[in-house]
């Protein structure tokens, strides 16, 4: 009896109160679509067995006890009841994590006074690993790149902490340092010392390239991108006097950020269609985002560029500007997550994150464990193409979410040791695109200065970006000639 009283007890303590958006501007829950065909029904033994989940509960309890009884050390009844939920959270996917009361705290009001390396990290196999580093961050300073792994914080192991704990190693007083061991693909660790520096860190630059072309860089998304946007467009326009023959959008390194500020962006360069599909766990429940009108590139071409930096929300904007035939994708292949999580308090016992949803591209490609293939295959140098050999995407995740539509239309996910610099892509309704190999004797055009991007991003040694002109140019010439013939 007394276990069956801890398992409805436990029950209690584990059901969520209401669900607290990741940010005041976060995607709320997807309202349920009115189906073009009535769902079959399902068979009743789909149902949960009741039963069965009290059976299990019981076997919670009793497992609870033995250790709290027989542990060679004692453990406190909380702890126990922490790490369980932990446990559960662990097994479903990366991002999926528990908040103890401090970390919660922490999450909802973080103090003003701590800084960080600017890091966008997570795990794999326990192992952490960097998505990107954040733009003009002491960890893009020191060269840290999107795939290398982090083995210790201060010569703490990561390999048992979770992200909200690896967080709080990062965070502290501005100017302190923190040093990590890391290691780039088979190469031998390093160790490096950051210094932690305000997060407040500019997410969009622009400047005109040779003249005509205006290159803007988006390095994240937060509520300041949109307007911040918007001033650059315009002055990059004052800036070519008006003769602006197009835009390169650079997405590179980008891991992400709020996700209404994401759809924003792809809204400024979409003048009609849809942005982006949410969906969750039930197939008929899904939200259709549309663009509304207004181009702040006035139609003139797009080339975006990504890579396997280029994560989360700025996958959406950039899966939303390749379907709707807006910009040409230029690059290597995306990161390959679109999860959305939502934070759930659990009754003053701190909360829990958890994916909800994930999102699709408007014509519902999946980008969960597949990533974007760009429409032109283009690699750094060959420096940088040898480091990105060893890197992993979501898919190669430990509980990493599944890609439901890979069966349906016979793509296979993405695969570990497939190197996003070898392979070919074919862009949407179009032929096959060679891939462009890199030739370490381009040489750039002179007085071109580089942008605040991380390490070569946007320099003149950038040879996705040299490409990217060429291309535009070819766009500009060809859009040219169209409007002349009408």
């Amino acid at each position: 009896m007394r276990k069956w009283f801890f398992a409805a007890g436990l029950a209690a303590f584990l059901a969520p109160a209401v669900a607290l958006p990741q940010s005041p501007t976060s995607p709320q829950p997807p309202a349920k679509a009115d189906p073009a065909k009535p769902e079959a029904a399902k068979p009743e033994a789909a149902k949960p067995d009741k039963s069965s989940v009290y059976e299990q509960l019981n076997l919670f309890s009793e497992a609870f006890e033995r250790i709290r009884q027989d542990a060679v050390e004692p453990v406190a009844d909380q702890k126990l009841i922490e790490t369980a939920i932990a446990g559960m959270l662990s097994g479903l996917d990366p991002n999926s994590v528990y908040l103890n009361e401090n970390e919660y705290k922490a999450l909802k009001a973080p103090a003003a006074e701590t800084a960080s390396p600017g890091l966008v990290l997570t795990t794999q196999n326990s192992q952490l690993k960097v998505v990107s580093p954040r733009d003009g961050s002491p960890a893009a300073d020191a060269g840290i790149k999107p795939g290398d792994l982090i083995f210790t914080i201060d010569k703490e192991p990561t390999y048992d902490l979770t992200l909200p704990e690896i967080e709080q190693k990062l965070r502290g007083p501005e100017g302190s340092e923190v040093t990590l061991m890391l290691r780039r693909g088979t190469g031998a660790p390093i160790e490096t010392k950051l210094k932690r520096a305000s997060d407040k860190l500019t997410t969009v630059s622009t400047r005109v390239e040779s003249g005509d072309i205006a290159y803007v860089r988006i390095a994240g998304f937060d509520a300041q991108t949109v307007g911040a946007l918007a001033d650059a467009v315009k002055q990059v326009r004052q800036q070519a006097g008006n003769k602006l023959v197009g835009f390169i959008i650079d997405l590179r390194n980008n891991p992400g950020g709020d996700f209404d500020a994401a759809v924003a962006v792809a809204d400024a360069f979409i003048d009609k269609g849809d942005i982006v599909v949410v969906k969750n766990r039930k197939s008929d429940n899904l939200k259709r985002i549309a663009a509304t009108l207004g181009d702040l590139a006035n139609a003139l071409p797009i080339v975006a560029l990504v890579n396997g930096g280029t994560a989360r929300e700025a996958e959406l904007v950039a899966g939303a500007l390749q379907d709707n035939h807006r910009a040409v994708l230029l690059g290597t292949k995306s990161f390959g997550e679109a999860a959305i999580e939502t934070t759930i308090p659990l009754n003053g016992n701190g909360a829990i994150k958890l994916t909800t949803a994930r999102f699709v591209t408007p014509s519902g490609r999946v980008i969960q464990g597949k990533g974007l293939d760009p429409d032109m295959t283009v690699s750094p140098l060959k420096l940088e193409k040898v480091a990105q050999a060893d890197r992993r995407r979501e898919a190669d995740l430990r509980g990493a979410l599944k890609n439901p539509d890979a069966a349906k239309d016979g793509t296979p996910a993405a695969k570990p040791g497939n190197s996003p610099g070898t392979s070919q892509s074919n862009p949407p309704g179009g032929p096959t695109t060679p891939v462009k190999e890199p030739s370490a004797t381009t040489q750039p055009a002179k007085g071109e200065q580089p942008s605040v991007a991380s390490g070569d991003i946007g320099t003149t040694s950038d040879e996705q970006l040299s490409e990217a002109i060429d291309v535009l140019r070819g766009l500009a010439l060809v859009n040219g000639r169209a409007t002349a013939a009408r």
